[in-house]
């Protein structure tokens, strides 16, 4: 089941490369694009609506601008070129054009000497609002036709019926990413009419389309930098200072810097969709699935973001990892007046692999069958078809390896004594041990690799051989994830040679690396490193008049005829590659079709301790089996497998925005609360490595799948403590002991 890829080059692939970057992040000494400055550099803030559905009757400024040191105040009416933004669909104004549609939208900005001053500048303008009546329901806003888009799924006969049926309504909340680093930008003047920009992203070169339309200017005018990033996880997907530093900047002609707190943040970045979901599940006897049918509504707050390719996940996903032939699915996203929504680590997967898990555990207790033989009985596997759309899977999808292999995990021991730490109530010494309930549950997860339905999805990357070694230039964004050590890893592979450096490029120096999501960068950005660098070798070889290259040189028939060292002088020598993954197609009017380059699964297993007559939880351990198709830096996985899981806690038992009339009541870290380290459970892992069919050395990326099904493999465990059927996430102690 598993095997380890070796290399005679020190730190290739393989091994468990420590991350160049991690040293100054732990010490403090990382620059985080909340650090940059720039001398003469102007302070910038937002005025925001405060509500979530008005109209803007009156907004004077003219108190803002007679402050000492404001230099600019912005509104809508300023802005240069197209008057609205967005990734998918332009449907934002860069400034409310009128009427606010979400609470916290961004009504003006303002530039000044220092950051109180611009912040009390902005306080100081004038506003006068018409409140109308949000809308908050989705399901009301979906009937209402207020959709950003709807999808159906047709697969198979309509009119199968299976004799065992289970049905259930299921909800998940809205989750914030909430990324450590807060929104930041930093924009420079280059004297030409043109500027830098430093700003927090996941796609720089999705942002700079944005921007030069929006200020109506050349690509070569605007040049997007990738700057420190503490944490993403979707939330840095979308513009958010982007245009109004800029737009400041120009106004001024002097550098300005904006950086969120934690409360603008909460206010200044999408969030998971929180998901209604209705599934009715229908088996034969012996457990085989024969029919899925779903309503799936997501609820997309005020504009658009990634919300279509959110639904398309949800939909595309509705019934997990498990064949079946006929599956029948209405999907959509509102369009409300709730705070926008938009890609969250696992997108659209993480709400239906929830319910869709929740369901069959519900049919395997109908069944009275063990809940993994119902799993194991209905698992996809090469060349079986997506339930949903019917793509016949290509590539290694080891699903009942990973099922087998976080089943073989040995289970804790139960708490013994007293020891507060380790009961529910934690310090608060509220649950004995006697009082405690253990509870085991398990959960699959399916997700897609890279980007879906057509998508011209490709990544660039340069690889140069100078004097004093190998350069990977990329625009590929590091959000800490660890791409800076895989591109690394993959070049001195390939080139066998140590001295490797990876070169953040700019969007006017290199091409598109696409967005460092959807868990793409491994094998796109990955895999454009790979050819390049495979380029590369062949150039040098040809250079020198040899057959090979050696981790110690260009060999012609087992004689070297070049160093390293003297082809390194013999430089420079580059090779640019554009990378593209298998071709995925739009799905038909049905949701049929090859709408996806790969898929990757994974599987948990939760412990939870539960004090039911308090509903307090304790999730002691989350024991996971990963297809990661190649394992390039073991390290790294890992790591990426316990923050993964962190998120999934966070989401099973305490993560919510709290929403009324469109308004979020808990914007701050006293409020939202996320896992700490008292949170965090135990975790053992098992790496499953079978090469895939694309990606590097068969690599695949994992980013997102260890959140989409811990989140269900802890809530069933909580259901197997209790005996409950809990429906929806996070799971509150009001949802245990109210039920009791």
């Amino acid at each position: 089941m598993t095997t380890r890829t070796t290399t005679g080059v020190h730190s290739g692939i393989g091994t468990s490369v420590g991350r160049p970057d991690g040293e100054p992040k732990v010490t403090g000494n990382f620059a985080y694009a909340s650090d940059l400055s720039a001398d003469n550099m102007l302070w910038g803030a937002t005025l925001r609506s405060p509500y979530a559905h008005a109209r803007l009757v009156k907004l004077d400024i003219a108190p803002a601008l007679a402050m000492a040191g404001v230099h600019a105040v912005l509104t809508q009416d300023d802005v240069p070129g197209e008057p609205r933004f967005g990734q998918e669909e332009q449907d934002q104004p860069v400034l409310c054009d009128g009427t606010a549609q979400y609470w916290g939208e961004p009504v003006a900005v303002v530039a000044a000497e220092d950051e109180e001053t611009a912040r009390l500048a902005a306080a100081a303008i004038v506003v006068e609002w018409e409140p109308l009546e949000p809308v908050v329901d989705p399901d009301a806003a979906v009937a209402n036709g207020a959709a950003f888009r709807e999808m159906k799924i047709r697969r198979g006969d309509e009119e199968a019926v299976g004799s065992i049926v289970v049905e259930g309504f299921y909800e998940t909340a809205m989750q914030d990413q909430a990324p450590l680093g807060p929104e930041a930008g930093l924009a420079i003047p280059d004297g030409e009419g043109g500027l830098d920009l430093y700003i927090t992203s996941q796609w720089i070169h999705v942002d700079h389309r944005q921007i030069i339309a929006c200020l109506a200017m050349d690509p070569d005018q605007i040049r997007c930098h990738p700057a420190g990033i503490g944490g993403a996880f979707g939330s840095r997907e979308d513009i958010s200072v982007h245009i109004h530093v800029a737009m400041l900047s120009l106004a001024t002609g002097r550098p300005v810097k904006m950086a969120y707190d934690r409360t603008e943040s909460f206010v200044g970045h999408v969030k998971r969709h929180p998901a209604r979901m209705w599934y009715r599940h229908e088996a034969d006897d012996e457990g085989n699935l024969v029919k899925v049918t779903a309503r799936l509504v997501l609820d997309g707050g005020g504009y658009a973001h990634t919300s279509r390719a959110v639904l398309a996940n949800a939909a595309f996903f509705t019934v997990g990892a498990y064949r079946c032939d006929n599956v029948f699915v209405e999907a959509a996203v509102a369009r409300t007046n709730n705070p926008p929504c938009g890609a969250m680590r696992g997108f659209g997967a993480v709400q239906t692999c929830f319910a869709s898990e929740m369901q069959m555990d519900r049919l395997a207790e109908a069944l009275d069958m063990d809940p993994l033989d119902l799993r194991r009985r209905n698992a996809l596997a090469p060349g079986d078809a997506v339930a949903t759309s019917g793509q016949i899977i290509e590539g290694s999808l080891p699903t009942i390896a990973a099922i087998d292999a976080v089943e073989a995990i040995p289970l804790p021991d139960l708490i013994e004594g007293d020891d507060p730490r380790l009961l529910p109530g934690g310090t608060g010494l509220t649950t004995p041990a006697s009082s405690v309930v253990r509870g085991v549950g398990y959960a699959v997860g399916l997700k897609n690799l890279a980007f879906s339905e057509g998508f011209d999805d490709f990544a660039e990357a340069r690889v140069v051989m100078t004097t004093s070694g190998v350069e990977v230039h990329t625009a590929a964004m590091e959000v800490g994830q660890g791409l800076v050590t895989v591109c690394q890893q993959i070049a001195r592979t390939v080139l066998g040679t140590d001295r490797v450096a990876v070169v953040w490029d700019d969007t006017s120096q290199i091409g598109s690396a696409g967005s460092t999501s959807a868990s793409r960068q491994t094998q796109m950005t990955g895999g454009a490193v790979h050819a390049a660098a495979v380029g590369l070798r062949d150039q040098i070889i040809a250079a020198h008049g040899g057959d090979e290259l050696r981790d110690d040189g260009v060999y012609l028939k087992d004689e070297r005829i070049a160093t390293i060292d003297e082809v390194c002088v013999a430089g420079p020598v580059d090779c640019l590659v554009q990378f593209r993954h298998p071709e995925t197609f739009p799905p038909d009017e049905n949701g049929q079709g090859d709408v996806h380059a790969g898929f990757v699964v994974a599987a948990h297993r939760a412990v939870v301790d539960v004090d039911p007559e308090l509903g307090l939880v304790r999730v002691v351990r989350v024991d996971t089996a990963q297809d990661v198709g190649t394992a390039l830096n073991p390290q790294a996985i890992t790591g990426q497998l316990e923050g993964g899981i962190m998120q999934g806690v966070g989401l099973a038992v305490m993560e919510q925005l709290v929403v009324k009339e469109g308004v979020i009541l808990n914007p701050t870290f006293t409020d939202y609360l996320i896992p700490t380290f008292l949170d965090a459970p135990d975790v053992e892992t098992r790496i499953i490595e079978e090469g895939d069919h694309w990606g590097p050395f068969g690599a695949k990326g994992i980013g997102e799948s260890p959140t989409i099904s811990s989140t269900p493999a802890i809530v069933a465990a909580i259901n197997a403590a209790t005996g409950q059927r809990l429906s929806k996430v996070p799971v509150l102690p009001g949802d245990i002991a109210g039920s009791g």
